[in-house]
């Protein structure tokens, strides 16, 4: 996560690190890189007016189920953000492509099923 903030900080772009999660002693320190933190919470419309105000260009979701959580809100109130979602966490595809290089197989998604 830090290497995308600091590649959007690279680009000028202004960023916002919104989380549902309490913030931490022990987290980063994000002001000090220039970083606006914003405390959000699910299922709350408050949500909604927030993402209004701010009009982002771009929507970096770090995990699923925060686009599960936020998506459909930043689709409705701004449609014209680029959504972009973090996939790195994706565990499970990351050790199916390690069994078949294991076995020698080629990784091949159609002969999975995921659920």
């Amino acid at each position: 996560m830090m290497q995308l903030i600091d590649l959007f900080l690279k680009r000028n772009f202004e960023v916002i690190y919104a989380s549902p999660a309490k913030f931490s002693e022990h987290a980063e320190d994000l002001k000090q890189l220039g970083v606006v933190q914003k405390q959000i919470e699910v299922n709350n419309s408050n949500f909604d007016t927030f993402i209004k105000e701010e009009e982002p260009t771009h929507i970096l979701f770090d995990r699923f189920m925060m686009e599960e959580q936020f998506g459909w809100r930043v689709a409705e109130h701004c449609p014209q953000a680029i959504r972009i979602l973090d996939t790195e966490d994706l565990h499970f595809l990351r050790k199916a492509r390690q069994q078949a290089y294991k076995e020698q197989k080629t990784f091949n998604c159609k002969n999975k099923v995921i659920i």
